[in-house]
């Protein structure tokens, strides 16, 4: 499953996936699998990027189009 809010977040930051990568302390090619939703994000990294940004869980995941609902 895609969910493009996480590579968006990640370009509206400036980010590199391989920085976003060490954040969650995880291999650049595993996230890149996630951003093109060839992998399953595990929970613990769904909270911890949507603490990261400062957003929702529902945003992450495309739920909503709203960053705080």
């Amino acid at each position: 499953m895609y969910f493009r809010h996480i590579r968006d977040l990640r370009e509206d930051h400036d980010l590199k996936q391989k920085e976003v990568a060490a954040i969650l302390g995880i291999k650049q090619t595993v996230y890149s699998r996630y951003e093109r939703g060839y992998q399953t994000i595990p929970v613990e990294h769904a909270l911890k990027l949507a603490d990261y940004y400062k957003v929702s869980i529902d945003y992450l995941f495309d739920r909503t189009d709203d960053p705080y609902k």
